[in-house]
């Protein structure tokens, strides 16, 4: 409901702002308004709500016309100092001083947005001033350009060599295949725009910035008038702009607002290839095939919900044509990491691909697409599809997220690209007229078909790319790169030399020279609220197989939906097997009782947000040679819709084994992405590595999720779909893990708004009051498990190193663990970031402690260094224990624990952590009593552990590195494996 602006609620407006409208999203509940400032035309959109978690975020049209980086460099340089703080890192030490539940920048296609979020009032008023001042009034130091965009050095030999944070970060982001894949495949679908260059950054441009280029862009781009502001929270706009104008806007006059351009249209599809670095001899089953248009703009909302019913039509599941045809073509592991609509951009694209083929398979990829979409678009669409479709928007709209990212800024970055782009967000947030609409065009029943006509099959703007892997192009890229650098070389005269050295001696002075914290704002340890706020449920009970089992009910505010999971009591035997992993893809992807796969498919979609199986394991709480562990299956629909609550338990207890092909499928999708996700989680692994053997959990994931349970997979696979026996016996392996998980005490996990509980009760009652299953004693088969103690190297496709050290630690209840907590953070904040990020050019790099592992852990990410990582790994100790430490050190080490154990989840997904931490013994009053032992930590405990645990104990080494790394890690002393 949109109301108009009168005179009435004039007095509430900042006069510097005018109030355009005010609307309310009653599936959201949320009030919109929209202001306009009156000097510089930045636009603000507060989001209203009664959620304490409060957000803000600015944007700025951002439209780079080369792959120099510019955007990129720009958003990490803003935040090293401005004019109000110019101390030389003020994002990090922010990160430090604050009670924040999100604090990022981004950099996208074409804006570069600044978010944060607190649920403290002085914290907000905090980061805003320093948001603010990095956003309007950059300092844009040259030596803080060098740091993190692009520089050169010379090295111990004299020779020149490019550093810089960004140039590794955006090496490491295009050693993955699928960011290759989609900038070569937007460089060819955006001859003319923006969207024709990496906004990033590519790693062979990059060394073409210079700093007087970055200047200018922030000049041309960081103006209110080309800027967007969101808020959302239970603030007054008032208040927020008060701020906004005090601090910022008043100093400005009207500036230059960017408006996005049409790209300019193909008269013809057009069929490309292009290669991509694979560092392999066999390169066969690793092509991309591709096919994307190019669609109208992204304002048109009618459009845009009408093509994202297409996309249903087309790709909602297994089942939908499109996605069928892709999955079961027979010359492709899997569909592609692009699929659908993007409506992220000014104009929206439509992709569909597979992976894990081959590139003689390229028409026929394309004529066995177009030959669905003319099917598609000959004859009207299912209805009761449209409404299963349907039903997944109104489900999406209504969930209230939060988990990861907080709701309020999910919010925002959804109605972002629509604001930057000149349209309107509240279309996005407010789906309801458009809906509307949309039900009107749909009662002719050829309008889904027609769309599919117009803008895909009569759609001339259109790319095929065909991306094969190039064994030679990693090596190619290394020579041309240091071809530059002999260039450089060749043309340095001595007042060259001592120019680079100079500035090297000035970037190192300013890296160690500490910072006037005074200027910046803080909260503090009394700024802490006193206690923890853990979700309350109540603890029913359930009869099934005439067996009591308990019911764990939430009551929240899920805005109409619920949430049920199956918590399973999982057998060790089953813990340990690798096929329990596989067993997870199954449910809800095969058939189930009287279901094949594709009716499964359907039935789901109409009636539920899918189904899942999962598992929550946690190390024992006294013991780490211990694991608790849960299966979770798990649901959610909307509360008048109960069907998903028996579909569940049909998904489960009636899972078939009876389709080879899907089964087949299933094992080469997750085996393709499972290898396409590979470079974005280097870190991960490494210290997974490095940590293996400090509990009986760490050591159950190295062997079950890590690298090497990739090349079992791959293994595996090949070897079932040769042999018969060997594929029957896996089906037997999986038939025995599945028996035993139904023989196995099971509770019920039940989360929901209060009006909903009870029906949604009786339902679980009645659905799980009989489950049927074998009595018959099952074992299942062993599998060996090789593995020195030595220190390990993975070798994988990427351009850059993750490190990880690791060192035995004590179980979670041990009164030291908080000890370790704290000097995870203490050690990255006043050692590891500024020697691994800010010297070493690393993308980031830290400690953690694992309670799961056990295991106090030290890593890199996206790291150019080897040898000199590991150094500062211990070099960090050693400056604990003999530099002078100040109070605020151990101060800010504690707010940040204390500000991720506070952080707020969604209303679900708070009352589901809270039931998975009771029933890993993780209690409120055990949670409760580590929180105030992180509070009561001391620099002489940080001393104590070190000395005790760390100093004089070997840690044991993990690298995942190139390829090319193989002959330098083996002089290193490493074991090396790699990835198949």
């Amino acid at each position: 409901m949109t109301v108009d602006v009168t005179e009435t609620i004039t007095q509430t407006i900042h006069p510097a702002f005018q109030l355009l409208r005010q609307h309310h999203v009653e599936a959201l509940d949320i009030d919109v308004y929209e202001y306009k400032h009156k000097v510089t035309g930045a636009v603000h959109y507060h989001l209203a709500s009664q959620n304490d978690e409060n957000v803000f975020l600015v944007a700025f049209r951002t439209q780079p016309m080369d792959s120099k980086g510019e955007a990129h460099i720009l958003e990490h340089t803003a935040l090293c100092g401005s004019e109000r703080f110019p101390v030389r890192d003020p994002f990090f030490l922010m990160i430090r001083r604050s009670l924040n539940t999100f604090m990022n920048a981004f950099t996208s296609a074409d804006w570069t947005a600044y978010p944060f979020a607190t649920q403290n009032k002085k914290d907000f008023q905090n980061l805003l001033a320093v948001y603010l001042d990095a956003a309007f009034a950059a300092n844009l130091n040259p030596l803080d350009f060098a740091q993190e965009g692009i520089r050169v050095e010379l090295d111990e030999q004299g020779k020149p060599v490019f550093k810089g944070v960004v140039f590794n970060e955006m090496k490491g982001a295009m050693s993955s295949p699928s960011d290759q894949l989609y900038h070569q495949l937007a460089h060819h679908l955006f001859p003319t725009t923006t969207y024709h260059y990496n906004s990033g950054g590519d790693p062979k441009d990059i060394p073409d910035l210079t700093y007087g280029e970055l200047l200018e862009f922030y000049q041309t781009h960081y103006h209110p008038s080309n800027a967007v502001f969101m808020t959302f929270g239970d603030q007054t706009a008032y208040e927020l702009q008060e701020q906004i104008e005090t601090q910022v806007l008043h100093k400005f006059q009207a500036g230059r607002t960017l408006h996005s351009t049409p790209e300019q249209r193909l008269a013809a599809p057009i069929e490309v290839t292009e290669t991509y670095a694979v560092d392999a001899e066999d390169l066969k089953g690793k092509t991309y095939h591709v096919l994307a248009w190019l669609l109208p703009e992204a304002s048109d909302i009618k459009l845009r919900l009408g093509m994202r019913l297409v996309e249903g039509i087309l790709l909602e599941n297994s089942a939908s044509p499109l996605r069928h045809y892709l999955e079961t073509c027979g010359y492709a592991d899997s569909t592609g990491p692009f699929m659908g609509v993007d409506d992220s951009n000014f104009e929206m694209t439509f992709y569909c691909a597979v992976q894990g083929s081959d590139p003689e398979h390229a028409q026929t990829f394309k004529e066995g697409v177009l030959n669905i979409l003319q099917e598609a678009a000959s004859k009207p669409v299912d209805s009761k599809m449209v409404d299963s479709i349907l039903h997944q928007i109104e489900l999406h709209q209504r969930e209230v997220g939060g988990d990861g990212t907080p709701y309020g800024l999910s919010l925002i970055l959804n109605g972002l690209s629509s604001a930057i782009h000149h349209s309107d967000p509240v279309h996005v947030w407010d789906v309801d007229a458009a809906m509307e609409a949309v039900k009107e065009e749909l009662k002719d029943p050829m309008w889904l078909s027609k769309l599919i006509q117009t803008y895909l099959l009569d759609n001339t703007h259109c790319v095929q790319l065909t991306l094969v892997p190039d064994a030679n192009k990693s090596a190619h890229e290394k020579q041309l790169e240091q071809a530059r650098l002999d260039q450089i070389e060749a043309n340095l005269t001595d007042a060259d030399r001592a120019e680079i050295i100079a500035n090297t001696e000035a970037l190192n002075k300013r890296q160690e020279t500490p910072d006037n914290l005074e200027l910046l704002p803080k909260v503090g340890l009394e700024d802490i609220p006193a206690e923890i706020q853990i979700v309350q449920g109540e603890l029913r009970e359930i009869i099934s197989n005439n067996h009591d089992m308990p019911l764990h009910l939430y009551h929240a505010g899920t805005n109409g939906l619920y949430y049920q999971q199956v918590i399973v009591e999982i057998p060790d035997v089953v813990v340990q097997s690798p096929y329990f992993n596989l067993l997870s893809i199954l449910v809800g992807e095969v058939g189930a009782g009287e279901y094949d796969y594709l009716a499964l498919q359907h039935v789901q979609t109409a009636v539920s947000g899918g189904l899942g199986m999962g598992a929550s394991l946690r190390s024992g709480l006294n013991d780490k040679n211990q694991i608790s562990a849960f299966l979770t299956l798990t649901t959610k629909s909307l509360a008048d819709r109960f069907d998903a609550i028996g579909l569940l338990k049909l998904a489960f207890e009636k899972l078939r084994f009876d389709e080879k092909d899907r089964i087949l499928e299933l094992l080469q999708q997750r085996k393709t992405r499972w290898q396409s996700r590979l470079s974005g989680s280097g870190h991960s692994y490494a210290m997974q590595i490095a940590s293996r053997h400090m509990s009986a959990l760490a050591e159950r994931d190295y062997f079950n999720t890590g690298l090497g349970a990739l090349n079992w997979l791959i293994e595996l696979i090949e070897k079932i779909q040769k042999d018969e026996q060997a594929y029957t016996d896996f089906i037997q392996e999986l038939k025995n893990i599945h028996q035993l998980l139904l023989q196995a005490p099971k509770q019920f996990l039940l989360v929901c708004e209060d009006m909903h509980s009870q029906t949604l009760v009786e339902h679980v009652q009645d659905v799980w009051d009989k489950v049927e299953f074998s009595h018959e004693p099952i074992e299942l088969s062993t599998v060996r498990r090789e593995d020195s103690k030595q220190d390990q190297a993975w070798l994988i496709q990427t351009n850059v190193q993750f490190c990880s050290a690791a060192y035995q630690a004590v179980e979670v209840s041990h009164p030291d663990a908080a000890v370790f907590m704290v000097l995870a953070g203490y050690l990255r904040n006043g050692f590891l970031h500024s020697a691994i990020r800010e010297k070493g050019g690393a993308y980031g790099g830290g400690a953690s402690y694992d309670g799961n592992a056990c295991a106090f852990r030290f890593y890199s990410y996206r790291d150019p260094r080897l040898t000199e990582t590991f150094q500062d790994f211990e070099a960090s100790l050693n400056w604990l224990m003999t530099a002078p430490q100040l109070p605020h050190q151990l101060e800010e080490a504690i707010l940040g624990l204390i500000a991720g154990m506070d952080k707020p989840g969604s209303p679900a997904g708070e009352a589901i952590s809270a039931c998975y931490a009771l029933l890993h013994k993780r209690s409120p009053a055990f949670r409760t009593q580590l929180r105030a032992q992180i509070l009561a930590v001391t620099l002489d405990d940080l001393k104590r552990v070190v000395e005790q645990y760390l100093l004089n104990h070997k840690a044991v080494k993990a690298v995942v590195a190139p390829f090319t790394k193989r002959e330098q890690l083996e002089q290193l002393g490493f074991e090396i494996q790699q990835v198949n």
